[in-house]
């Protein structure tokens, strides 16, 4: 007994609708241009960061406060 296999090779479309001869060429970027954009992302990452723990704080202060009613 043999089992019939599918041989249904449809070609696939591009995922991401361009093709590999449209992309841009590699240009490498200077040391300094590197250490620039890590300390951009950096910055981005603290501004994030800072506005999550103001978040966490109002959230912590409420608690307390809830804390301060039912102890009362």
């Amino acid at each position: 007994m043999t089992a019939d296999k599918k041989t249904d090779h449809a070609p696939k479309p591009p995922a991401s609708g361009q093709d590999s001869s449209t992309r841009k060429p590699w240009v490498p970027k200077s040391p300094v241009e590197v250490i620039l954009d890590q300390i951009r992302k950096q910055e981005k990452r603290v501004a994030e960061l800072e506005q999550q723990l103001s978040a966490e704080k109002i959230l912590l202060n409420k608690l307390a406060q809830a804390k301060k009613v039912l102890e009362a």
